[in-house]
């Protein structure tokens, strides 16, 4: 009880250090589960790991619940892969998910075959777990780089599409292997047929009664996670007792065809689905991480090295460069992406999976050397894990800014509040060509926006981390519109980790304007002279944002003084718009003024 207690410990304390200082969880989730495990082991004298996976999951148990978690990972995965953004995304994308994942493959299964000669079959399969570079490491070195645009749409694109991808194929691949042992038989191609039918038919069965019971809310809303989560684990049950392990496949095209689909409740689903993950990344990577051996870690060798040199110095240069032919990216552009690709949590876990598989099944048709070979592939997929994460993450930033592709200044708005006034200061941005955000939890508001052809998020600006799928690199500037002064202060407290302190602005009440002292935050919008009520109700009676042009701030502020106007922006050259605030600006040079008048 104590060991299983302690993996689930350790498993969210490496979650909560890794939120704390800012790197991907993958990372402490390694590096801790090493440390309990066969590093303790090496220093222990009768060389006992502090927790031993095996004593807690005997048999064939490990081996179920290790399964089970990876199927539930990969349906997760699968819900990130729309179809309709793939066809969106430009073809660079495209071309590196496709082009560049067939030169990985290749690439890796070469040089793992020619340095350290493992096993052909195991060196496809490592080649395939090393296609994926996930989510969960490319963003939060795209919130400390902030790249331009070009680059961090390619990488963001190719994080969330290249998942479900690479994991499909390493499954593929894994369950050729099963089938006939790799060899090319008609035997393997049957029993790769068989697999495939199975978790194919398996997954759109499971995926059909789903949509008929949500769509027909034949599920009470607070039932709508847990069903989701017993028709995932039923799934890959009943494929894998189908033909066993079709159930990783079965439940990949589940995810993919729930979220390509019209379900209602899918918001919860998705938000769901990523709480469970992290709980069971949690637990199988503590645990899995500290079944390796210090045997195991030792027989990689140096050759490991110059595979992993050969993987992120030419493969990847190579999948990316000809991925971009044609392409508007420039070389520098190129070469960072090049350079930016650290795997993640699928990869790790599918590895987990299969190392299990492949070296404790008894009846799997393996020559003595590959069952060897793939006991490798944990240490193997974690040593690129740890490597790419550790090296690229720690030098991106000063590449980028060597590169000059660090994006100096983002003229984008992050609008939050749908109201009136606030729709009306989106829809003046947007018609000047400048990128806005409009975020609400009201469905009337949202859909005004909509209406209005505003780009909208429909989220909670208070919660923390509601904003961690939207890409920011467009955005510079939040402005808190609500009336709510609880809810201006904390969504500025929280955008102000991607915008810095002095990029967000919020609105401030009447109750903040009749203060005593008389002071004012430096992020008050408009001088103070304006609160939600009085912007609202001039919006409602016909008033519209115009702008005038002055040369310098004297005229200005005796524009200001003279006319009853409450000042909302400059707008420079560049079309350059720098909210107005209660800090008073002290350049001269000529701007536009954007107003409303009282």
């Amino acid at each position: 009880m104590l060991e299983l207690a302690g993996i689930l410990v350790f498993g969210i304390f490496a979650q909560w250090l890794a939120w704390r200082v800012k790197i991907p969880a993958i990372l402490p989730l390694i590096v801790l589960g090493i440390s309990i495990g066969p590093l303790w082991s090496y220093f222990h004298p009768d060389h006992t790991k502090l927790i031993n996976i095996d004593t807690i999951f005997q048999g064939h148990y490990l081996f179920d619940f290790v399964s089970l978690c990876v199927g539930i990972i990969l349906f997760e995965g699968g819900l990130t892969l729309k179809l309709k953004e793939v066809k969106k995304v430009a073809s660079v994308v495209r071309n590196i998910i496709f082009i560049g994942s067939i030169v990985t493959l290749f690439g890796t299964t070469w040089a793992v075959s020619y340095f350290m000669e493992l096993d052909i079959k195991i060196a496809f399969l490592f080649g395939a777990l090393v296609i994926v570079t996930g989510p969960t490491v490319i963003k939060p070195i795209l919130n400390n780089v902030r790249p331009t645009a070009n680059v961090a749409t390619v990488l963001k694109w190719e994080g969330v599409l290249i998942d479900p991808v690479g994991a499909f194929a390493a499954v593929l691949i894994y369950d050729f292997i099963i089938a006939g042992g790799g060899d090319f038989t008609f035997f393997a191609l049957k029993g790769f047929s068989l697999i495939v039918l199975s978790g194919a038919f398996v997954g759109v069965a499971i995926a059909m009664a789903m949509k008929f019971m949500l769509n027909r809310e034949l599920i009470p809303h607070y039932l709508i996670n847990v069903v989701v989560l017993a028709f995932v684990v039923l799934c890959f049950a009943i494929s894998d007792q189908l033909h066993a392990e079709s159930g990783l496949l079965a439940v990949t095209i589940l995810g993919m065809i729930i979220t390509n689909s019209k379900v209602k409740g899918l918001k919860e689903i998705l938000s769901f689905k990523e709480d469970i993950t992290i709980l069971l990344i949690s637990i199988l990577f503590i645990a899995l991480s500290s079944r390796i051996n210090i045997s195991d870690i030792q027989l990689l060798g140096h050759e490991s090295i110059i595979v992993f040199c050969i993987l992120i110095f030419v493969i990847r240069p190579v999948g990316v460069f000809i991925s971009s032919i044609k392409s508007e990216l420039n070389f520098k552009e190129k070469l960072f992406i090049s350079w930016i690709s650290p795997r993640g949590i699928v990869s790790a876990g599918v590895a987990s999976i299969f190392t299990l598989h492949l070296t404790t099944l008894p009846d799997i048709n393996l020559s003595e050397k590959a069952i060897q070979d793939a006991s490798l592939l944990l240490p193997m997929t974690f040593m690129v894990i740890v490597g790419t994460v550790i090296i690229q993450g720690s030098t991106a930033k000063l590449l980028a800014r060597k590169l000059g592709l660090i994006q100096t200044q983002s003229l984008g708005f992050v609008i939050i509040g749908a109201n009136d006034f606030a729709l009306e200061m989106a829809k003046y941005l947007y018609k000047k060509g400048i990128e806005v955000l409009i975020s609400d939890t009201s469905n009337v508001n949202i859909t005004k926006a909509k209406q209005m052809g505003l780009p909208v998020f429909e989220g909670n600006a208070v919660l923390e981390n509601s904003f961690e799928e939207e890409e920011f690199t467009k955005y510079g500037t939040l402005l808190s519109l609500t009336p709510s002064t609880e809810i201006n202060h904390l969504a500025c407290k929280n955008f102000s980790k991607y915008f810095g302190i002095k990029n967000v602005f919020r609105l401030a009440s009447k109750r903040e304007f009749e203060e005593p002292t008389g002071k004012y935050d430096e992020r008050i919008l408009f001088e103070a002279q304006g609160d939600y009520i009085e912007l609202t109700n001039l919006i409602r009676k016909g008033n519209r944002i115009k702008s005038k042009e002055f040369v310098n701030n004297q005229f200005y502020e005796n524009y200001v003084k003279d006319f009853n106007i409450i000042p909302l922006m400059r707008e420079y050259n560049l079309n350059e718009y720098v909210p107005i605030n209660t800090q008073k600006a002290a350049q001269s040079k000529p701007f536009k003024l954007v107003y409303i008048e009282k």
